[in-house]
């Protein structure tokens, strides 16, 4: 019970501060700085893709097995996608018309904060069968997922500041997009729990919904938030970083 706790409180403190952070850093610097940012996104991307087949696609086959495993990675890819193609959220380079009346921004703002809230469920998920399997693999995940909804949350923030709202809504409504985050970490350290089969699917789940999320997300969006190697100096750091650490806490 003690470990339900605190998977969820995880998943919440990464998804509040995440989106939070990014809305707070929106209204704090007029421009982002590209190059860290195109950075960063690229080392989440390559710390990720480490943890998914390193660590949740062999710890899902070791507790259940080869078929266990393949459903619950099919079954994320495919909630994934089903939601970015349904309720699509904004990716980084969010592109807004200024000359638009203010309530268009403010229902642009609105929805795409309830895009990213909708995608946040699966990527708690991810994050409690990830602390069932190991604390290492959940802390790890939890801390990547909220480094890659800041931008997210930068996104609404920008929207609905270009809406006319005042800060402290804007810092409330992005950080609320945030929260589904811990209901799915509940869900995914419940479902972990159950069983050895279940485990191994949650487990596979949340390596297809890490997969769905870098190749389509962190990936691209590295890659067009900055110019020159930036990007791929970020991935291979994080790749080279996430070898290591692994390796260390084994």
């Amino acid at each position: 019970m003690d470990n339900i706790f605190y998977l969820t409180i995880a998943g919440l403190l990464s998804g509040i501060l995440g989106t939070g952070g990014g809305g707070v850093g929106v209204l704090l610097i007029n421009q982002i700085w590209d190059d860290i940012m195109g950075f960063l996104l690229g080392f989440s991307g390559g710390v990720m893709t480490v943890i998914i087949f390193l660590e949740l696609i062999p710890e899902a086959r070791e507790a259940g097995s080869f078929i266990s495993t393949l459903l619950g990675l099919l079954l994320g890819i495919v909630l994934i996608a089903f939601l970015d193609i349904n309720f699509p959220h904004q990716h980084l380079s969010l592109e807004l018309d200024i000359s638009s009346e203010n309530q268009h921004f403010y229902k642009s703002g609105i929805l795409l904060s309830l895009g990213v809230a909708l995608h946040n469920i699966p990527e708690g998920i991810a994050i409690g069968a990830g602390f069932i399997a190991s604390p290492s693999i959940g802390l790890s995940l939890a801390i990547l997922i909220g480094l890659h909804n800041i931008p997210e949350g930068m996104a609404i923030a920008t929207a609905l500041g270009l809406a006319g709202l005042k800060r402290l809504k804007i810092i409330i409504i992005t950080a609320l997009a945030g929260v589904p985050i811990g209901i799915g970490a509940l869900i995914g350290g419940l479902m972990g729990g159950i069983s050895e089969l279940f485990l191994s699917i949650a487990l596979g789940f949340a390596g297809g919904a890490m997969m769905y999320i870098v190749y389509d997300d962190l990936i691209p969006d590295c890659h067009e938030s900055t110019r020159g190697h930036t990007a791929i100096i970020g991935i291979i750091t994080g790749i080279i970083l996430g070898m290591i650490l692994i390796e260390v806490l084994h």
